[in-house]
Parts: C-alpha cells; structure tokens; sequence
C-alpha cells in the first residue's frame, strides 16, 4: 500500500485504508471492510451519516477483533473503496470509533484521516434541491465527542433494538437528540394513511409513547400539515418555529432551539 493510501487510528494495531481491490489476509495483517454491510438507506441525494445503530454494531465489531486471541498479534485494518459515499461513511465509523470506545480527541481522529487522498466526501441532507450546509467529518466527530461529553450518547445503555424499531419510519421515526428532553419525530399529517408507499402518521399515533415518555410539548419545524389542537386536545402544549425543509433555520430559532438544549444539559448534568 502507498503511505497515502493508509493512516494510523491506533498505534500497532487499527489502520484505516483505501484500496482498489480486496486485500489478502497475512500473518501480521488482518483486513476487514463494512461497504456492504452497513448500508444508508437514502430519501434523495443523501448518503450519510450512518445511524447509531450501524456505529453501535461497528465499534462492537471492532472491539471483538481487537479482543479476538487469534488476531492479537495482527494488525487491523479497516479498508474501504473509492467509492466516495461508501469512503466517508467508514471513515465516519472508524473515527466515532475512536472518540467513543479509546477516548481519542477530534483532532487526534481528524488529523490522520485529513492526510488521506482524495479528500472526503461531505454529507448533504435529504432534500430534492442543492445542500445549503456540507457536513464533514470534522463536524460529524465534534457532535459524537460533545454528545459524550455531555451524557447525550452512552452505548453503555443503548438499546440498539429499539433504536431501530422506533428509527423505521413505519414506526415514527423516534430520535432522542438529548436522552430524555429532546426528541425528534416524523412530522404528523393529518390522518395515518399510506401515500405513495410512504407512511404518514396523524397526531394520535404518537400519543401513547410521548405520554409514557414524558413528553409535554410538540414543537412543529415543518408546514402545515395538521391541526394544533389535535395535540393540545391530547393536553400536550404546541409551538411553531417554521423553516423550510432541508434549509438552516434562523436565528431566532437556533436561539431558541440553544437556550432549550443548554438548559437540558444543565439539568442533566445534575442529575
């Protein structure tokens, strides 16, 4: 392999490569690839990032080899395509590795993957039209280092099975932003039906696990697309801080949506 091909995530023993074809195991070599194994499942021109589900089962991955008696004397490495996409999810999954299971710091897990050529791919979100925001991997990795940071992210307590069940949109699509504060949902319609092939939920599917969940308040970002009063009726407060789907909000919103979160985070961390 050319030195630019490959770098360091842990000393002796976890590399990350690019490479054309399928290596060959050797005695003091291990090599393992996840392209085809975790797998984004797209809504447009998205791509990534992987989801907590997919990062939990990689760093479970990794740590088993890691562990593994058979490969203790090898070195492993991590190798993907130059298929762009495929290319900046493994190196997503291999750097949260680092911060989350060996406590690296961002730029401790930025700065060997920066040296890699050809630069990285940045993440888009889901919209139709073209992205207003590039996400990096710089970005992805502050999220998963703050998210530790502040007790948001703990694979200690995570339950991967209903990560996944309630992360289907058939189901919801529940995520816990701030682990009991903060949870993001599929945007409500106004009654459950199937419209060209895509589920689509009313208000009152979500009653029971937002009442068992604590939730008080449904906080409307996108259009339109019910009566308010459906959720105040159920005895959940409403607001609506409107931006256009795939856009950035403004700054008010971000004000308010910080102020909230900070707050959170105080609570949490006296808990």
């Amino acid at each position: 392999m050319a030195d630019h091909d490959v770098c360091t995530i842990l000393d002796e023993r976890l590399y990350f490569a690019t490479l054309r074809s399928k290596p060959r195991n050797t005695t003091s070599c291990h090599y393992f690839c996840v392209d085809d194994e975790f797998i984004y499942e797209n809504f447009y021109a998205d791509f990534g990032p992987l989801n907590l589900a997919m990062l939990y089962r990689y760093c479970n991955k990794v740590n088993k080899k890691l562990k593994s008696s058979s490969l203790a004397k090898k070195r492993l490495i991590h190798y993907t395509s130059y298929d762009g996409r495929k290319r900046a999810n493994s190196a997503y999954l291999i750097g949260c590795y680092a911060i989350i299971c060996h406590r690296k710091t961002v730029d401790e897990v930025t700065r060997p993957l920066g040296s890699l050529a050809p630069p990285f791919l940045t993440f888009r979100d889901a919209s139709c039209g073209p992205p207003t925001y590039p996400l990096n991997l710089y970005h992805c990795f502050s999220a998963i280092y703050k998210a530790l940071l502040h007790g948001f992210l703990d694979f200690s307590k995570f339950s991967v099975e209903e990560y996944e069940h309630f992360e289907k949109v058939e189901n919801g699509d529940f995520n816990w932003i701030v682990p009991g504060k903060f949870l993001a949902f599929a945007g409500p319609h106004d009654r459950s039906r199937i419209e060209n092939g895509y589920p689509l939920h009313a208000p009152d599917s979500y009653f029971s696990y937002f009442k068992a969940h604590n939730v008080t308040t449904v906080v409307r970002l996108n259009k339109r697309m019910y009566e308010a009063r459906k959720f105040t009726d159920a005895g959940f407060e409403h607001r609506d801080l409107f931006f256009p789907d795939g856009s950035n909000p403004s700054e008010n919103i971000l004000r308010y949506l910080n102020f909230c979160i900070y707050n959170a985070c105080e609570v949490l961390m006296h808990v």
